[in-house]
């Protein structure tokens, strides 16, 4: 989404930037939680006022897993608790959130609380927040009062071709298969099949949770997933879990899946250092398996994005196409 009207609004004087435009002055780069923060947040809520916004669509959320995204320490619930039902788990790629809780959004990722997303509403406004606390601002509309009060608050707005977090859509290898009814006819025929048996749910970039695949559990599994999430379907867990463990490696990121005693699943990225912690936690699991992070090492069956209610792909993300998505993408019937 390209908008005429983009701003960098940051508390760094551009009279203290050196040729090469690198800040030179004394502002520290984490938030102050205080006026300065405030100040932040004044400015994107009379930069949406100037453009007649006061609803935003969060776009592309992200949480931190292992890799940390910021140097300040995560708060509870990545400052999501009570701005989400259900807070991390109520978070979602097109959920619409009143102003109000867009700016404590903007507050949460100019503290690094290890959450960030694009908000965004379709041709008119945007907000993107960018580390060592710049801020970038788009809109449809010049907001020259909104200019105004951002000057005088002290914070310094400049103008810019675009945002450097704007959305770029990458030029796709195989088209994005949408986790539409056929899709599922699928996966029903992979579970039947026993070449199919859990599922990878990405609700948010670092945020997944795990299903376990029956002819019984798909549609159940089907109705609770997050909109717009991304999916992958893996094969079934083995039942041999001493033999899942001897397969770790000496070194390096692992992700282990397992099932509780309970019968849910759950899942857990490690390196070595914390490979005896994952041994612990997976020696009493009834199954498990162990998947590589690395690109290309451990690959789906297949995957797919879920469209809206409509049956309309609106996802911007994209899954990684598998030997199984390319197959479907050269079906003479697609489409």
């Amino acid at each position: 989404m390209h908008l005429p009207y983009v701003h960098r609004v940051t508390k760094y004087d551009p009279a203290d930037r050196d040729e090469r435009g690198h800040y030179t002055g004394d502002e520290d780069t984490v938030s102050d939680h205080g006026e300065v923060e405030a100040s932040y947040l004044r400015a994107v809520a009379v930069f949406a006022a100037d453009s007649g916004v006061d609803r935003l669509a969060v776009r592309e959320p992200q949480v931190s897993g292992l890799a940390r995204f910021g140097a300040e320490p995560p708060g509870d619930g990545f400052g999501l608790d009570g701005l989400f039902p259900g807070g991390l788990a109520g978070v979602h790629d097109g959920a619409e959130v009143p102003l109000a809780i867009a700016l404590e959004l903007v507050r949460a990722m100019l503290r690094e609380d290890g959450v960030w997303c694009r908000l965004e509403v379709e041709g008119a406004f945007a907000v993107h927040v960018g580390w060592d606390q710049y801020l970038y601002i788009g809109s449809s509309r010049p907001c020259e009062a909104a200019l105004a009060h951002t000057r005088r608050s002290g914070l310094f707005p400049e103008r810019l071709d675009a945002s450097p977090y704007a959305f770029e859509a990458e030029e796709e290898e195989v088209v994005q298969r949408p986790a539409d009814d056929e899709f599922w006819a699928d996966v029903s025929v992979e579970v039947a099949d026993d070449r199919a048996g859990v599922l990878e749910e990405t609700y948010a970039d670092g945020g997944s949770r795990w299903h376990r695949l029956t002819s019984d559990t798909i549609g159940a599994v089907r109705a609770a997933l997050a909109p717009r999430a991304r999916l992958a379907v893996w094969p079934s867990l083995s039942a041999d879990v001493d033999a899942v463990l001897r397969t770790l490696p000496a070194d390096g990121l692992v992700e282990g899946v397992w099932e509780d005693a309970e019968g849910t699943l759950h899942s857990a990225v490690a390196d070595e250092e914390d490979f005896p912690e994952l041994i612990a936690r997976m020696s009493g699991a009834r199954a498990a398996a162990l998947l590589s992070v690395y690109a290309g090492e451990s690959v789906p069956l297949c995957t797919a994005v879920l469209p809206d209610s409509d049956g309309v792909l609106r996802a911007r993300w994209r899954t990684e196409p598998t030997p199984g998505d390319r197959d479907w993408a050269r079906r003479p019937t697609r489409g």
